[in-house]
C-alpha cells in the first residue's frame, strides 16, 4: 500500500493532495518526505480573517513534522503562498494541518500531548526522537484549545486551596469543580493573596459566579475575604482536614513544650517517640503506637488531655443539624478555654470566630467536604514528582490543566 493511500485514508485535507513521497538520507537516519499541493483552481484562504483570497506569491519549501512511521520521521514538504486579503493585506495563506508558523503538524502535537499525559515530558522526547520544548509546545496548544473550548454551564461547586509548588513560601492557588459526577481542576494562579483567588473569578464570570451554590475552603483570610466578595451567592463551607490538621498542630506544639519541661524536672522521657501516636486516629495506629499510647493515657499530662479533647471533637461531625451542632461546638469551647493548654484555647478561638462557616457543612447536608480537594491535591503532587518539579510556575500550570483539567482535545481524523 502506498503512503499517499494510507494518508488519504486516515488525514485528508479539503483543497490539497498529497503528492510525490521519498526516503531520505539526514545524517545516516532515513527521513520520509511527502510533499503537499495545491488543488487546480483552489483558491489560498488569509490566515488572519479565514477567507479566501487571490494569490500574491510563494514562499520557500518548509518541512512539517508529521507523526512518525515504524520510527522513522515523517515530514510534509510544502511551498506556502501567501495572499493579497483586502481586509488583512498581505498574509501567508491558512494551512489545515499546522497552525501558525509551528513546525509540526497538528496531529504529531496531539500525538506527543496524549502520550505526556502518561509519561514525563522527557521521556516522550526521548522515545520519540524530539526535544523537551516540542513536547511542551504540544501540550501548551492542546491546553490552549481546551481552555477555549471547555464548558463552565455546569460549575455549581468548587473547592479552593493552595500547594507549595518548590521549597520557600512558593504557592499556586488552586481552584477546582467538586460537583458530584464532575471534579476536575478549573484554574491555577501563581501566590495565594486575595488578588490571586479574585483572579479565578475574573476569569470565571460574573454570571457564572453568582451560579456557584457551593464553595469548600480553609480558614485562610484572603481567600475568605475573595469568596464573600465575589461568590454572594454561594455557601462556603470550611473544610473538615483544616480544622482537624490545625487541632493536630496545637496538640504537638502542646507535646514540645511539655517534653522540653519533664526534661529540665528530671522526669521520666513518657512522651519520646509518641509524636504519631497522638496524631493518627485509633483505626490507623499500629500495634506498637497503640501499645505506647495505652501507656500515655495512665498519666496526667496536659498533652494527653489535649489528645483526649481532639478526640472528643470527632463527635462534632456525626450531627446532622446545624443546631445541635452550634451547640456541641460552643460546649467544646468552654472547655478548651478553661483547659489551661494555650494552644488548644487558640484552636477555641479559631472555632468562635469562625463559627458560622463551620456549621455551614451542616447546612450543606456534609455533602460538601476536602476530600475531593485533598485527592487533586495528592495527583498534583505526583504529577510534580514524575517530571522531577518545574522550574517554572507557568509551565507547571500548564502540565496541571493537561493532567487534571478534564479539557476537550482539538478534532483529528484520526487517532495514533
Amino acid at each position: 500500500m502506498l503512503v499517499k493511500t494510507l494518508l488519504n485514508s486516515i488525514e485528508k485535507h479539503k483543497c490539497f493532495v498529497y503528492d510525490k513521497d521519498r526516503l531520505v538520507d539526514c545524517d545516516g537516519c532515513p527521513q520520509l518526505e511527502v510533499e503537499i499541493s495545491p488543488r487546480k483552481n483552489s483558491r489560498a484562504r488569509c490566515s488572519g480573517c479565514g477567507a479566501s483570497c487571490p494569490g500574491y506569491d510563494r514562499l520557500d519549501v518548509r518541512r512539517f513534522e508529521y507523526v512518525p512511521l515504524w520510527a522513522i520521521p515523517v515530514f510534509f514538504v510544502y511551498a506556502m503562498r501567501r495572499v493579497n486579503c483586502p481586509d488583512c493585506g498581505i498574509k501567508v495563506e491558512e494551512v489545515p494541518w499546522a497552525a501558525g508558523k509551528h513546525q509540526h503538524t497538528r496531529s504529531y502535537s496531539r500525538f506527543l500531548a496524549k502520550w505526556a499525559q502518561r509519561l514525563s515530558w522527557s521521556e516522550v522526547a526521548e522515545v520519540f526522537g524530539t526535544t523537551w520544548n516540542r513536547v511542551y509546545d504540544a501540550v501548551r496548544w492542546v491546553v490552549s484549545y481546551g481552555r477555549e473550548h471547555q464548558d463552565l454551564s455546569e460549575v455549581t461547586a468548587i473547592g479552593v486551596d493552595e500547594i507549595a509548588y518548590k521549597k520557600g513560601h512558593n504557592y499556586l492557588t488552586v481552584v477546582y469543580q467538586i460537583n458530584q459526577g464532575s471534579r476536575r481542576l478549573l484554574w491555577a494562579g501563581i501566590d495565594r493573596t486575595e488578588a490571586t483567588l479574585k483572579g479565578f473569578f475574573s476569569w470565571f464570570g460574573e454570571e457564572h459566579s453568582e451560579g456557584i451554590e457551593f464553595v469548600c475552603s480553609d480558614m485562610w483570610k484572603p481567600y475568605l475575604n475573595a469568596i464573600r466578595d465575589k461568590a454572594k451567592n454561594a455557601l462556603n463551607v470550611l473544610d473538615r482536614y483544616h480544622i482537624m490538621a490545625n487541632m493536630n498542630k496545637a496538640i504537638d506544639k502542646t507535646r514540645r513544650k511539655e517534653v522540653q519541661r519533664l526534661k529540665e524536672r528530671g522526669c521520666e522521657p513518657v512522651l519520646t517517640k509518641s509524636r504519631w501516636c497522638l496524631l493518627k486516629r485509633v483505626h490507623n495506629l499500629t500495634t506498637k503506637q497503640t501499645a505506647k499510647l495505652d501507656e500515655l493515657l495512665a498519666y496526667n499530662l496536659r498533652t494527653v488531655k489535649a489528645y483526649l479533647m481532639k478526640e472528643d471533637f470527632h463527635r462534632f461531625w456525626n450531627y446532622v443539624y446545624p443546631r445541635n451542632a452550634e451547640k456541641f461546638l460552643e460546649s467544646w469551647c468552654q472547655r478548651a478555654m478553661y483547659s489551661r493548654i494555650e494552644p488548644m484555647k487558640d484552636v477555641a478561638r479559631s472555632l468562635r470566630s469562625h463559627r458560622h462557616l463551620i456549621l455551614n457543612y451542616f447546612r450543606a447536608r456534609k455533602e460538601i467536604n476536602s476530600g475531593v480537594v485533598e485527592g487533586f491535591n495528592n495527583k498534583i503532587k505526583t504529577t510534580t514528582k514524575r517530571s522531577y518539579g518545574f522550574r517554572v510556575p507557568e509551565v507547571l500550570i500548564t502540565a496541571l490543566y493537561h493532567q487534571l483539567g478534564e479539557l476537550p482535545w482539538p478534532p483529528a481524523t484520526h487517532e495514533f
